[in-house]
């Protein structure tokens, strides 16, 4: 059995630390960032970073439904949603948050935990190549979707269609106050 050490990282494992640290830093940028539209933008970024991670793992199959899917349809679903429903897009002190260090110290606990565990639970686990393989595989991801999954699958698209149709609903919501829609140029008679 081939032993494996943590003082010599391969190649592969520094490209996944490189990563991992963009994924770090543009998923701290979405999380900061008071403008929505340059936090979607670097929620891409953090998605293909992931993607590029599960290519890394040796997983194509779960690369290629994170960047089509995350990456791509949800992002544009989100942005949607923004034009849509008439959010402020740019900076506004209504997403400023007065609470700020007790979240940072809360969000940092719960990560703290969540490594620790994950740590706990894996640091004596190897995982042999050819099984990683079939975990990634469309033949090993079809078979755990449609055999242990499609229940949740099914309620995710049906969640997901419940906020596209409350999405046009708010925006064709009208006040009594609001008129009708004019050009940022037209003046009232």
């Amino acid at each position: 059995m081939a032993t494996h050490s943590y003082l010599s990282p391969t190649g592969v494992e520094i490209a996944f630390v490189l990563v991992g640290l963009v994924v770090l830093g543009s998923g701290l940028l979405v999380v900061t960032l008071k403008n929505l539209v340059h936090a979607a933008l670097w929620l891409i970024v953090c998605m293909g970073g992931i993607g590029i991670e599960y290519l890394l793992l040796g997983a194509e199959m779960v690369a290629w439904i994170q960047v089509l899917i995350y990456g791509g349809a949800v992002i544009v679903l989100f942005l949607f949603g923004l034009m849509l429903t008439k959010a402020p897009i740019g900076r506004t002190e209504e997403l400023d948050v007065a609470h700020r260090w007790p979240a940072v110290l809360v969000g940092l606990g719960a990560a703290g935990t969540l490594v620790t565990v994950t740590v706990q639970a894996y640091q004596h686990t190897w995982f042999e190549p050819r099984d990683a393989l079939a975990l990634g595989s469309s033949e090993g991801l079809g078979t755990a979707l449609f055999h242990y999954w499609v229940l949740p699958f099914e309620a995710l698209s049906v969640l997901l269609l419940a906020a596209l149709v409350g999405a046009i609903a708010l925006s064709r919501a009208r006040r009594e106050d609001d008129g009708p829609d004019e050009l940022p140029g037209e003046a009232q008679a």
